[in-house]
C-alpha cells in the first residue's frame, strides 16, 4: 500500500515550490488517508476529471461557444457538456 498521505503532502509542497513559496509545513499528527475518499491530483484517473472536471479553455476568435462545446463532447465522447458565461473575446477600443 502506498503512503498517500506522504504523497499528498509532497504534491502540496511541489505546488509551493512551483509558485515560488518557501514555507515549511507543520504536521501535528500524521494520520493515514483512506484511498476511498479521493485522489492525489497527479494520480486521479482521467475518468474522474471528465465526470467532475472543468476545462479551462481560451477560445480563439471564429468558432462559436456552441461549436466549441460540440467539439469537446465529440473529442471526449461525452453526452453532457456546457459552458459557463461567454466564451467570446472582449474587444476593447
Amino acid at each position: 500500500m502506498t503512503d498517500i498521505t506522504k504523497e499528498g503532502r509532497e504534491f502540496i509542497e511541489s505546488l509551493d515550490k512551483f509558485c515560488g513559496f518557501n514555507r515549511k509545513w507543520l504536521v501535528k499528527i500524521d494520520e493515514p488517508t483512506d484511498e476511498r475518499y479521493g485522489y492525489i491530483p497527479t494520480k486521479r484517473p482521467i475518468e474522474k476529471y471528465l465526470e467532475y472536471g472543468v476545462i479551462n479553455l481560451d477560445k480563439p476568435p471564429g468558432p462559436t461557444s456552441h461549436e466549441v462545446v460540440a467539439w469537446i463532447k465529440r473529442m471526449f465522447n461525452i453526452k453532457r457538456a456546457g459552458h459557463g458565461g461567454t466564451l467570446e473575446s472582449l474587444w476593447v477600443n
